[in-house]
């Protein structure tokens, strides 16, 4: 009963692992455009969900 209320765990990895996925694609196409700054923003806030999921997971 008390756990209706809590998050599941397995839902919140599902959800920073495609936020993780979609970060990087974005990276790469900034990066193919030429776009050097916005594919180093983009990788460091895809490092950051990544350090999350490392987080979740141990």
């Amino acid at each position: 009963m008390f756990g209706l209320f809590k998050s599941n765990p397995a839902k919140q990895v599902q959800k920073l692992q495609q936020a993780y996925e979609k970060k990087l694609a974005e990276a790469m196409h900034a990066q193919r455009n030429g776009d050097i700054r916005g594919y180093s923003a983009l990788t460091e806030e895809a490092e950051k969900i990544h350090a999350q999921l490392k987080g979740l997971n141990t």
